[in-house]
């Protein structure tokens, strides 16, 4: 499964260069990751007040290809690409709609933590069994 939306470049996205400001990719992908879980029926608000599951970001591996530019369109895709039983791997890529030409390639893993900051030695079931399938048998869009 891969979830997949555009995203435009706004003032408030770049830095005194006249580029996409490096933290705006991570908030992209931040949105790609959450989207990713809804689309697999898990709303992140849903997994802290009735599950006591959050799922920080635990190692972050971005390389920035090339800047966008203010009022460029930027597609922001997001797949699962590794699940360990502990931590979960997302692959990420941004690219340009006008050229498809990518600007960011990220692995983001994140792993579960309860309420109090401590840490799932094996990820909760409810998410588990989902990114189980999902790494064995990937979902078409």
């Amino acid at each position: 499964m891969k979830h997949i939306f555009e995203q435009k470049v706004f003032y408030s996205d770049t830095d005194a260069y006249g580029v996409v400001w490096h933290g705006s990719y991570l908030r992209w992908l931040e949105m790609g990751r959450v989207g990713l879980c809804e689309m697999m029926g898990y709303s992140l608000i849903d997994l802290v007040e009735n599950h006591d599951i959050s799922m920080p970001v635990v190692n972050l591996n971005i390389k920035y290809k090339m800047s966008a530019k203010l009022d460029d369109t930027m597609i922001i895709e997001s797949e699962i690409s590794a699940f360990n039983g502990c931590t979960v791997t997302f692959k990420q890529t941004i690219r340009s709609k006008q050229n498809l030409k990518p600007y960011v390639e990220a692995e983001v893993v994140v792993v579960a933590v309860n309420s109090a900051g401590k840490l799932y030695r094996r990820m909760p079931e409810i998410l588990a069994e989902a990114f189980e399938k999902e790494v064995k048998c990937p979902a078409l869009v």
